[in-house]
This record gives C-alpha cells, structure tokens and sequence, in this order.
C-alpha cells in the first residue's frame, strides 16, 4: 500500500515519502482541486516544516497562492476552509502515528474531505504520471491569523465548569496550540507543550498504555473526568472519574443527551454513528426522539454522509465527533466542550459518567480486534455463511464490511484500507455470550490468519 490511503496521504517521512514527492503534490494540486489558493497548517512534528516548504513551493510553481496559518490543529484547518471561502486545504499532519510519520490531509470547498475515491486517487496519478511545467507567474505566499475568531467559536459551548475537576492530556500535541485559552487554567493538564517527538506516549489515545498516566491523573485527583487528544486534535477520548476508559462510541450517547436530552425537541433530529458502534447508542438515541443513521467508518466517508442527512452531530469508535455547527467536520475540542455541559448536569443532579455509561449500555462489547489476514473477502464470507446457518439473522449491513445482526448478539467484520488487516468487534447481551461467540470467531479467523 503507498502513501495515498482512503481518508488521506501517510507514511513515515523519508522512507515512504519525500520532499520530492511533497513538491509534486503541492504542484498538482490546485489543477486537482480547480483553485487559485490553497490554505496550510501543519503539526509540530520535526518533519512539518520541511514537508511545508516544499508543499508551498510546489503550490506556488503552479501558480496558485498559499494562506499559511502556522502550527494549527487539523479542525483549525477545516474551521479556516470553510468559514473564508477556500477551495483547498492542507494539513501537514500524520494525525496519531507515531514520530517518523507525516502526511496530508486534504479538504476543499466547504471544508469536504477528498478521499481516495474524491480525488487522492486522481491526484496520485497526476504526480506519477504528469509532467512539471511552472507557471510563468509564480503564486505568492501570505499568513493569515484566525486564533482569535477559533478561540471565540466555542464560547456558546463553554459553561461555568468551576464545580469539576478536569483533567487534560495533551498527548504533547497539537490540542496544546489551544485548549487552555478554551478550557482555561483551571485544569490539570499533562504533556501539554509542543514536541514533535512525543516524549511521554504516542499521540494515539485508541492504545490503552497511552491512556495510563491519564487514568493516574484522575484517581489522584478525585477527577470529574480525563479528557486525551490524539496528535493533532481532530480525536478525543474519556476517562470516567473512576479512572476507566470509556469506549468511544458510548460518548456518542453522551454527545447526543446533550443535543437531545433537554426534552425540548420539537423536530427530528439525524445523528450519524459508523457501523462498528454499540446498539446501546442507537437505542438511547431513538428514545431521545433522534433518527439514528448508520454508515461507513471514516472522516471522508463520514463528513459526506452527515451532510447528506442534515445530521446534528455524528461519532465513530475511532473518537471522530463531527458537529452540524462546525462545518459538519470533526472536532476533538468542540466534542469535549459538550461532554463537560453534560457532566456538570449530571454532577448537579447528583450522577457521574460512569453512572450514566452504565444506565444505557447493557451489553458486553470486544472493542476492535484486528486479525492479519490476506484473503480478507473470503474469511468476511465464511463468517457470514457460518453464523446465517446457526441462527435467524435480523439485519445485515455490507456498506463497510458486514455486520450481521442477531437477536441477542451482532458482529462487525471490516478489511482495513491501509493494512493487511480484517478488524472484528461484537457485542452481546452479557460477558458469556460474547466469551463464547468470540472464541466460535476466532476459531474459524485463525484458519485465514498468515
């Protein structure tokens, strides 16, 4: 697999890619996108600022501008796209990945994302294939501050949170550009300088090592809730006050009595969850008086469809919250902001997050497994064949892999993008059913595993 992956361009800087490869990307991409300026921001990682100039000169050769709006978060980017009207953007970022890796993620009008399927793939080409011509004018390079008018756009979500304790790890990322002009001082932050190198954990909260010095945090504190961004704060994951990561899907729930839960609803709201998440989340969503749509896993995939319904706000398990609000894109910030309002309600009621997690979701859940297979369609069908002749199926989704739903019991099966890799989660009414459905899987995915 190359760098061009479904959701965004990646891969360890130097081996996988260079700043050869980043110029004839730069260069070949406002013919792409039909656009005379491109924005850019870029992470703290040590390789940003190389990929950025060669980035600019590559936009500027083909005659095209570039707005630079420094070290920025990835929604900063998408915030900049869409509130001034750019047709192109880049964030120099390899999101969660660990230090040697670098990439692009691309957006254009609107802030919509270009997937491999919405130009990478044509991009890709056009850089292996096309020829170099300069332009004869050359773009020009100017910066453009939106710090301000970014730090102003959560006000409306932020409340008086003095009566939480809060704690807030960085992950040494790029969540440390802003949140403490969002959240204020009032919190107990760690890693929470810039450095690229990630000295303390990777930037990637979905591994459960790099939430550990977080979930100390909370339990020396006597913490309301732990809050971690990945690397460049498009993702964001909790910890409930008992120290306990909570799986992200759920905060979808979370998300949505937010929106919801105030029994004021006078239309139908749309909310958007990928197919890998909890039915505990469709159902507590349903009786809030939501229509709970279902659909592929992933920001370019996404983005599209919350669009194409008019969705208030959807989530993945991956800790994506997207937001009508925020141009339908993806903010780790923005999804903390809302979490807080509902624990501070909760905690004047006298509840916690772990009290509420555990009132909506009754089910017993794997989390995502990943098995490394090569015939990935072929173990994805046996699963099928196999459990249809066990037991009535009653409901079958094959937009992102399958996942085949029973009375008492469902699995997601889904081939990775970007690795040889068939990822699994179930979930069923209790621990024994799910011990004993897992082992039934696992025994027919080991005759496919290399």
């Amino acid at each position: 697999m190359g760098i061009f992956k479904a959701y965004d361009i990646r891969g360890i800087y130097n081996q996988d890619f260079d700043k050869h490869m980043v110029y004839r990307i730069g260069f070949f991409l406002p013919k792409l996108l039909k656009a005379d300026k491109v924005i850019i921001g870029r992470d703290v990682r040590i390789s940003s600022p190389e990929i950025f100039e060669y980035l600019v000169k590559g936009v500027t050769d083909a005659g095209a501008d570039v707005c630079s709006i420094g070290l920025a978060t990835t929604p900063m980017v998408y915030f900049a796209t869409a509130k001034h009207g750019f047709d192109a953007s880049v964030q120099i970022t390899a999101s969660h990945n660990a230090k040697e890796y670098n990439g692009l993620k691309i957006s254009t009008t609107d802030a919509l994302p270009v997937g491999y399927d919405t130009g990478l793939a044509t991009l890709e080409e056009m850089v292996k294939t096309q020829e170099i011509c300069p332009a004869k004018d050359k773009g020009s390079v100017y910066e453009k501050d939106i710090y301000n008018e970014y730090v102003t756009f959560f006000e409306k979500y932020k409340d008086d949170f003095s009566n939480l304790k809060i704690c807030v790890d960085c992950s040494n990322g790029m969540a440390a550009v802003v949140i403490k002009d969002v959240l204020g001082k009032d919190v107990q932050y760690i890693y929470d300088t810039l450095d690229g190198t990630f000295p303390n954990h990777e930037p990637n909260p979905l591994i459960e090592e790099n939430v550990q010095d977080l979930k100390q945090l909370v339990k020396e504190n006597y913490a309301d809730i732990g809050i971690i961004f990945d690397g460049d704060a498009d993702r964001v994951m909790f910890v409930d006050e008992k120290g306990k990561f909570i799986s992200p899907d759920l905060m979808i729930a979370v998300i949505a009595k937010y929106f919801l839960g105030n029994n004021k609803v006078t239309a139908q709201y749309h909310i958007l969850h990928d197919i890998r998440t909890s039915k505990s989340v469709s159902e507590y969503s349903s009786k809030l008086g939501s229509k709970v749509h279902m659909w592929k896993v992933g920001h370019a995939f996404a983005k599209r469809k919350l669009r194409e319904i008019d969705g208030i706000f959807g989530g993945e398990l991956a800790g994506h919250y997207y937001f009508r609000d925020f141009f339908y894109c993806d903010s780790g910030i923005l999804a903390a902001m809302i979490v807080l309002n509902v624990v501070k309600q909760l905690k004047q009621e006298g509840n916690t997050l772990s009290s509420f997690i555990e009132t909506i979701n009754p089910y017993a859940y794997s989390g995502e497994i990943n098995f490394k297979i090569e015939n990935k369609q072929q173990a994805m069908e046996t699963l099928k064949e196999e459990f249809s002749k066990q037991e009535e199926v009653t409901a079958f989704h094959d937009f992102d892999g399958y996942r085949v739903e029973f009375k008492t019991w469902w699995f997601n099966v889904r081939p990775s993008n970007t690795e040889p890799y068939l990822r699994l989660v179930v979930e069923a009414k209790d621990d024994k059913l799910l011990d004993n459905k897992l082992k039934a899987i696992k025994k027919i995915l080991h005759q496919y595993s290399v």
